[in-house]
């Protein structure tokens, strides 16, 4: 379970790390995502179709079709992923869901939170596809 990403972004992450670890010039059908992470195929088709629109993966039709990524493992972040599936918003939004929770008008975790926030952010803007690829190879075998 999660505090930040909405579900579509969790399943958005798992998927484009499942790409990633595929030898080069291999293509994965929605199917083979949605077995290997043992999700509904119909939600791993909506996130895919999102993320071939922002170009994080890229999607060919026919016999040697599928999903691979669209730009170099080192060119993707974390933050590219879940800012193409939730948005801004993550990042901008009241943790408590107060509307006006600013600096000026702050919510009770307002200040604690921001902290936290902006670690995540971080963390998510640096750790690329390529720094993960060893550590998603061991997770996506063991699910």
């Amino acid at each position: 379970m999660t505090v930040i990403f909405s579900k579509k972004c969790e399943l958005g992450i798992q998927a484009v790390l499942f790409l990633s670890i595929l030898e080069e010039g291999k293509r994965a059908t929605s199917s083979q995502v949605a077995e290997a992470l043992k999700v509904p195929k119909e939600f791993v088709s909506k996130v895919m179709q999102k993320l071939t629109e922002t170009g994080i993966i890229d999607s060919r039709k026919g016999k040697f079709g599928g999903f691979a990524l669209g730009k170099e493992p080192s060119e993707i972040s974390l933050l590219d992923i879940v800012l193409a599936l939730d948005g801004h918003e993550i990042f901008d939004s009241c943790v408590l869901g107060f509307p006006g929770c600013s600096v000026a008008t702050p919510c009770p975790m307002h200040e604690e939170w921001g902290k936290i926030r902006l670690t995540a952010k971080k963390l998510l803007s640096t750790e690329t596809l390529a720094d993960l690829r060893e550590k998603s190879i061991n997770k996506i075998s063991s699910l």
